[in-house]
């Protein structure tokens, strides 16, 4: 960019929808001044990314006048499995030139498409100790030809293309403006309709970026073949029926070198001749000293932890949630395993708005959980914006927002 920006339209070309964020710089205070989202058309976007400029440039030009946006300029994130990657690579320390000359090679051997031209970015994460003997830096790639979808796109929309970001660095904007405390680390889940991205931070520092084939769209599909409903009424069962209850938790995975068939961990007590006979009825504690004594039976019907309805509808879409909670946890355990410690989960996304999601997530993985709220450290002014943005779908702007906050950084 030659010059910096006072204004910007973020923008989140998403396989649902497509979200805008209009941001001002008013003194080094965002502010965002529209607002808006409209339905990705039809056969235009999907997990791979967008293929279909047309139809994306047309709608997007509908929602800016329709939110009465007027920057020019346009930051907006490339996404989908075969239109960028993003990864964190170790690489030893040395000066920009070294670094610039060793990037190409790392560049080269990362490559994962078939088309072999390529753009492609890189930045030093910020804050590492300077003594290290290695340093992390984040690397962006993405095929020429989605580079050039994306760019058709924001032409037809008759808007003046500024950059081309992706989705983990808009995050990492968000949580520098909402004020994250530098040291901690945090993992953020992106729910999106078909994928979600599961990306840990320390601070806005991008440690490990990773994207799994789960979102809204199984969330909804599992629910429409469990009870017999169209994938449409599934959808709208998801918005204003479906929650967690309280206290429902994920069963923790088995532990791999548990013995089979044992009652307890802990050692078993040797066998006492001289013990008295245990009493007739119930269990045997078998670690019970001085003999085996009764075991309180457990309750066989234990009370539901939510109403009748309330967990047909769990049931539902329990298949999907499991497996959300399954890439979370295989997340968490592989960055455990490399030697870091995760402080506390965040979401977003249009999953992300579940009731009681954060809660269930929080109490099944053993972290403080939270939604990411986009709207924490800026302003507002945006006349008409649907006041149903602002609250019950404010989590779906989070890359959006993220995006418009290119002008500050």
């Amino acid at each position: 960019m030659a010059k910096k920006l006072s204004s910007a339209l973020g923008i989140d070309i998403g396989s649902k929808t497509i979200k805008v964020a209009e941001v001002k710089n008013q003194g080094r205070q965002a502010v965002v001044t529209a607002l808006g989202a409209i339905e990705t058309p039809a056969d235009s976007v999907d997990h791979t990314g967008v293929y279909n400029a047309d139809n994306v440039g047309a709608a997007l030009k509908q929602l800016l006048q329709s939110i009465g946006a007027s920057s020019p300029n346009v930051v907006v994130s490339i996404a989908g499995q075969a239109s960028v990657l993003v990864r964190t690579l170790e690489v030893p320390r040395m000066n920009d030139t070294e670094l610039a000359e060793h990037m190409q090679w790392e560049i080269s051997r990362n490559i994962p498409f078939a088309e072999s031209t390529v753009q492609s970015a890189y930045a030093k994460l910020e804050d590492q100790d300077p003594n290290s003997a290695n340093m992390d830096v984040l690397l962006a790639i993405s095929p020429q030809s989605a580079v050039d979808t994306l760019i058709a796109a924001i032409k037809k929309s008759g808007k003046q293309l500024a950059a081309i970001d992706v989705e983990p660095t808009a995050v990492a904007r968000m949580l520098a403006v909402g004020g994250v405390d530098p040291t901690e680390v945090s993992c953020v889940v992106d729910i999106g309709h078909k994928t979600t991205g599961i990306n840990i931070y320390r601070g806005r520092n991008l440690l490990m970026p990773r994207q799994v084939p789960v979102g809204g769209e199984l969330f909804a599909q599992e629910l429409s073949r469990n009870l017999s409903v169209s994938l449409e009424e599934a959808e709208e069962i998801l918005k204003t029926k479906a929650e967690i209850p309280r206290g429902y938790v994920a069963e923790a995975p088995p532990d791999p070198f548990a013995v089979p068939g044992s009652l307890s961990p802990e050692p078993l007590q040797p066998y006492n001749p001289f013990a008295p006979e245990p009493e007739p009825g119930g269990g045997m504690d078998p670690n019970a000293t001085g003999g085996f004594e009764p075991m309180p039976q457990p309750d066989a019907t234990p009370e539901p932890v939510g109403s009748p309805e309330t967990m047909r509808i769990l049931d539902g879409f329990r298949p999907a949630l499991e497996e959300l909670v399954a890439e979370i946890r295989r997340s968490l355990d592989y960055f455990r395993s490399k030697g870091g410690e995760v402080d506390r989960l965040r979401l977003f996304g249009g999953v992300a708005r579940l009731k009681g999601l954060p809660d269930y997530l929080g109490a099944s993985l053993g972290l403080g959980c939270e939604l990411l709220d986009p709207f924490k450290g800026v302003s507002v002014n945006a006349r008409k914006a649907d006041p149903e943005l602002m609250d019950g779908r404010r989590g779906e702007f989070v890359v959006a927002i993220g995006n418009g906050l290119y002008i500050l950084f």
